[in-house]
């Protein structure tokens, strides 16, 4: 299968390569091409975006969670979502090579070898000019089964300067330049502390990426760009994704609802997909609108920024069909700013503390710095409706938050984190170390400030959906 591709990478974090990327797809795509955007993950805030330059759901790929063939099956079935793509733009994170050990495992280079895919560096050059040559000669010949085919400088302060870098890359390595990208007096996007965000209503979001997509436009090749895209080999093929069979009995979908709004909106929607193939109905919702929710047989609640709606989110009346749903016995499905509504209360020096569902007796605290971060694997220590006692699995999680547990209780946790943070790291049972405690859990509730990728925990989307079609059976 051939499927022209770019991936879009730098030499650190702040090189630039999410504007890069974010005014290729759309440049790309209001040429009337369907472009697939793809994320070296885990990221939901860059992903966001990309959806948005696209007009399309980016395909999350990364190595942590899936092999090198997965990975490929993952993202050729993207491809093929809906409208087939012309195209397909994969923005990296960190380091080109930088991954979880020395050996770069898990990095963006992995995810460029198992796609086959050309590599465009995006390149810093402030201050530096002879020096660029050197990074992109040394960057190029590191790993050599990677194929570093240009390269994108940016944060030019004059076309003097930027003629000059071109120059030395062109002169010493064998590296076509492709563009050179003047230097912003500010960050187009707005920013928050996990990252980019979406603040803002979509006809700001809108203009941010169509002034992304004219600038790319004057300072880059696009055609010769397009044309290194069609440049990538085939792709071995894939074998089909799964069928969305209705039950064999005839009954209905179980239904599950999910909140997306501006307080969560964490999600991947390979996750979605999982679900659906698992036999459920999808019901989108908001926990900051009043509008009434339908009749549900179970709840996934994503992530987001729930501490700034705090007080929206302690006033909706939704906080109540949240917690009959629990009570009911439905299947609740919480992963971090979800987890923190069913909490106690949430505590920040924006909101004060504020009271949320009290479905988990603990409360969470905001800090300046991140309290868990990074790459998950999980043991699931006790039996829930999500999660086979003893399996393993992996995820990750980004929080600034710390969960405080109660004085006069202990918390069921159902998940071993090794690596991870979780709700707090305590003694393990032997090493004489610690590890990370996660997944709380009551009734048919479960909730962790780990974050799932669905195609990597196959286990999850079914069971999530034989809970909720017990649930409605119940009824």
């Amino acid at each position: 299968m051939h499927i022209p591709r770019l991936l879009i990478s730098g030499l650190s974090g702040g090189s630039g390569k999410t504007l890069l990327s974010l005014g290729l797809t759309r440049a790309w795509t209001r040429r009337n091409l369907t472009v697939q955007p793809g994320k070296k993950g885990p990221d939901y805030i860059d992903a966001a975006w990309l959806a948005l330059a696209a007009r399309r759901p980016v395909a999350n790929l990364d190595p942590y969670f899936l092999p090198p063939e997965a990975m490929r099956s993952q993202f050729m079935r993207a491809c093929r979502r809906g409208t087939p793509s012309d195209l397909a733009l994969i923005e990296g994170n960190r380091g080109l090579y930088d991954g979880r050990d020395i050996t770069g495992s898990c990095s963006t280079a992995r995810v460029a070898l198992a796609l086959t895919s050309p590599v465009l560096l995006t390149l810093n050059c402030a201050k530096m000019t002879r020096t660029a040559a050197a990074l992109v000669a040394g960057v190029s010949a590191f790993e050599p089964d990677l194929n570093v085919a240009g390269v994108v400088i940016n944060n030019v302060g004059s076309s003097r300067h930027a003629a000059q870098v071109r120059q030395a890359i062109e002169t010493y390595t064998d590296v076509p330049v492709y563009g050179e990208l003047p230097r912003l007096r500010d960050n187009p996007l707005p920013e928050r502390h996990m990252g980019l965000t979406l603040r803002g209503a979509a006809l700001e979001q809108e203009e941010v990426l169509e002034n992304l997509a004219d600038y790319t436009e004057e300072h880059v090749n696009l055609d010769a760009l397009l044309t290194l895209a069609r440049s990538a080999p085939e792709l071995p093929a894939a074998a089909p994704g799964p069928l969305v069979a209705e039950p064999a009995d005839g009954t209905a979908r179980p239904r599950i609802g999910f909140v997306r709004d501006d307080a969560l909106w964490f999600y991947y929607e390979e996750n979605f997909e999982a679900l659906v193939e698992a036999g459920a109905e999808l019901a989108e919702l908001s926990i900051l609108d009043p509008a009434p929710w339908p009749d549900l047989d179970g709840l996934y609640l994503g992530g987001g920024f729930p501490e700034l709606f705090a007080e929206a989110i302690a006033a909706s009346s939704h906080l109540a069909d949240i917690r009959a749903l629990s009570e009911a016995g439905c299947p609740v499905y919480a992963e971090c700013g979800g987890f923190m509504i069913l909490c106690r209360a949430l505590v920040s020096d924006e909101s004060g503390e504020v009271p949320m569902t009290g479905l988990l007796p603990v409360r969470t605290r905001f800090f300046p710095r991140p309290q868990g971060l990074g790459y998950v694997e999980a043991v699931t220590t006790e039996s829930n409706p999500f999660h086979p006692l003893g399996s393993v699995w992996r995820g990750h999680e980004f929080h600034y938050s710390r969960c405080e547990m109660p004085s006069d209780s202990t918390p069921n946790f159902a998940l071993r984190l090794n690596p991870g943070v979780g709700m707090g790291r305590v003694p393990a049972v032997s090493g004489g170390r610690t590890e990370g405690r996660d997944g709380l859990y009551v009734r048919n509730t479960f909730a962790a400030y780990t974050h799932l990728f669905a195609p990597a925990v196959p286990h999850w989307a079914p069971n999530f959906v034989a809970a909720a079609r017990a649930a409605r059976d119940r009824k």
